[in-house]
């Protein structure tokens, strides 16, 4: 086993992307991801048919990794899996592989917290990259959470603020469900309003904590709104479609920053990078390379494709664990439900 180059593959099988990387001595080497598009139909992701593609994916995606980066199997050093949060039938489909894969090569077998995952993706070394130095906060902000974490040290995390009902990215799917748009309808919220007028109409910001998030009267309230204009006026949607898109991405996107300005006036850190899925919308990015000239902040946007599930992240993830002599037991099992701290 070569010292100099420590190869790690990751597997991420969270939710409804089978992905797999394999990182050496911290860089990417390959990243690949299987989408599914078999829950378009449905409007959201059905947990059976997520774990049935994963079993069909994972191999020939695993395999893809592994020559894309131009190794064999016995070139990696260990494995690193998603051991949570995510859905339980996905996470035991990568767990298994991983597990029985570290077996057979006999080498360390590594477990990753998924959300930890986003955070250490902006730890990958890309030429041009930006790396924050700690302590920094991280706004991370997905289909599932919406959180403010504090980070120390690459493992030392502690939540400041998190949403008390409902994730932010599942406000934008929601809201794309009222008007009608397909899933996943975050990205189209997001394309359409950019041809829209952000002040058009006014949907009220909840009243919580001062790190705390919540979207659930939000949603309710951009669904009265729709249901009220489209009695009057049936073909109110299409007719508004750009605008409205426009003003429920204003609102969201003025929660996350008065948050993070809360955030940056309560620890004094100005470092701040984002994290999760919903970075990868235009106007968060906007804002936050605004925010830099405006406030002073140093601010951390990751690449697109490490922003959505993906396997570099794992990988990056279970480097710097590796390099801790941090293994997990054969015995470790995928938990569903699971915090960023642990």
């Amino acid at each position: 086993m070569s010292t100099e180059n420590i190869y790690i593959l990751g597997i991420e099988s969270s939710c409804d992307d089978t992905s797999a990387s394999v990182i050496c001595n911290g860089k990417v080497l390959s990243n690949v991801v299987a989408n599914q598009e078999v829950h378009a139909k449905y409007g959201g992701v059905v947990p059976e048919l997520a774990s049935r593609a994963h079993q069909q994916n994972i191999v020939p995606v695993v395999q893809q990794a592994i020559e894309q980066a131009g190794i064999t199997k016995h070139n990696l050093n260990a494995i690193a899996f998603t051991r949570g949060p995510g859905l339980m039938g996905s996470l035991l489909v990568g767990t298994s592989f991983a597990k029985s894969l570290a077996l057979g090569l006999n080498i360390p077998l590594i477990d990753v917290n998924h959300m930890q995952a986003h955070i250490l993706a902006h730890f990958i070394d890309e030429k041009g990259s930006k790396i924050p130095p700690f302590p920094f906060v991280c706004l991370t902000i997905s289909g599932g959470h919406t959180q403010i974490v504090k980070i120390t040290n690459h493992f030392e995390m502690e939540i400041l603020g998190e949403t008390i009902d409902d994730a932010v990215g599942e406000a934008f799917d929601k809201s794309a469900k009222i008007l009608g748009l397909p899933y996943p309808g975050g990205p189209l919220i997001d394309k359409y309003a950019q041809l829209g007028n952000p002040k058009a109409f006014k949907f009220t910001k909840p009243k919580v904590g001062n790190l705390e998030f919540s979207f659930s009267g939000l949603k309710t309230g951009i669904l009265y709104f729709v249901q009220r204009n489209v009695k009057e006026n049936p073909n109110f949607i299409k007719e508004n479609l750009n605008d409205i898109c426009a003003s429920i991405q204003y609102t969201i996107i003025e929660i996350l920053m008065d948050k993070l300005k809360n955030t940056v006036k309560q620890t004094g850190i100005k470092h701040i990078a984002i994290a999760g899925g919903v970075s990868a919308n235009s106007e968060i990015r906007k804002r936050l390379t605004l925010a830099e000239k405006h406030w002073g902040w140093t601010t951390y946007i990751p690449k697109f494709e490490y922003t959505t599930d993906n396997a570099a992240m794992i990988s990056i993830a279970g480097y710097l664990k590796f390099l801790n002599n941090d293994y997990s037991d054969i015995s470790v099992t995928a938990k569903a439900r699971l915090k960023v701290t642990e």
